[in-house]
């Protein structure tokens, strides 16, 4: 069932700690409301944000981002830093919903694209990004831990 029209995008609030922290740790990341607050208050600045689809009262996802300003030329682009929709709630259109709000607000800004990265231990989540065009031939990711 695609019922995103009685869905609402908003920004997340400290109210919303708790909700975010259960849906993190049930997707792997176990973290606590403190530990959230602390994380929606740092991407309160005006280059980041953390946004939160809400239904009947409910958080059923979130996405958080991050605007980075580019060297090689002028301009900026956004970095998806996390998409996560509860697994009762998948299927319904959430985080395509929550990413089309992103890409509103890569647009209104003049960002050149957009970016996210999506393991290989989750190829639904990649499947995702490609289906909303995101191009998966682009770059390869590299990683080394400090």
């Amino acid at each position: 069932m695609n019922d995103v029209a009685q869905l609402t995008i908003r920004a997340a609030t400290g109210a919303d700690t708790e909700r975010l922290a259960s849906l993190l740790t049930d997707e792997g990341y176990p973290a606590g409301p403190t530990d959230l607050a602390r994380r929606v208050e740092r991407f309160a600045a005006p280059s980041s944000g953390v946004l939160v689809a809400e239904q009947a009262g409910e958080v059923l996802g979130f996405v958080a981002y991050h605007r980075v300003p580019r060297f090689e030329s002028d301009g900026w682009f956004i970095r998806v830093v996390t998409l996560v929709v509860d697994p009762g709630a998948r299927e319904r259109g959430i985080a395509k919903a929550l990413l089309a709000d992103v890409e509103r607000v890569a647009r209104e800004e003049g960002d050149a694209f957009l970016e996210v990265t999506a393991g290989h231990h989750r190829p639904d989540a990649r499947q995702l990004f490609e289906s909303v065009g995101y191009d998966s031939t682009v770059t390869t990711y590299l990683r080394k831990r400090t």
